[in-house]
């Protein structure tokens, strides 16, 4: 089977698998509910200021670890977002396994000596901080 005749099978497996299936449809469900929608988008603001302030080497400050921690366990308490956060989780998995896969796949084309990348190491997809 030539490599893209393989990327269609499993990009039908993958829409045709009962995560991808249960992921779409509360994603739909939750769209439909627009306090919940909400929620969810809050709590991804909030996450995504404090993994801002990680990459750029800002600490961050414990208020906001406790407000994130109080925005997840609010959030999981509403059964939709709960719902799609799990099915959410459940895909991200199958999507970084196929990915290590690939990754181990193409790391014997990899040539270390080829790439000129600082703090690269000869390890499949590592690099050094």
């Amino acid at each position: 089977m030539n490599p893209h005749d393989a990327a269609h099978a499993l990009a039908k497996a993958l829409r045709e698998s009962p995560d991808f299936k249960e992921l779409k449809e509360a994603q739909e469900t939750l769209k439909a509910d627009s306090s919940a929608k909400e929620m969810l988008l809050d709590f991804r603001r909030e996450q995504f200021e404090v993994q801002k302030q990680q990459l750029s080497g800002i600490e961050v400050a414990e208020e906001q670890k406790s407000k994130l921690e109080k925005l997840y366990e609010v959030i999981s308490m509403n059964m939709l977002v709960k719902r799609f956060l799990q099915a959410e989780y459940r895909v991200a998995v199958i999507l970084q396994d196929v990915h290590k896969i690939i990754g181990e796949a193409t790391s014997e084309i990899i040539d270390p000596e080829l790439i000129d990348i600082p703090g690269y190491t000869d390890e499949p997809g590592d690099l050094e901080a």
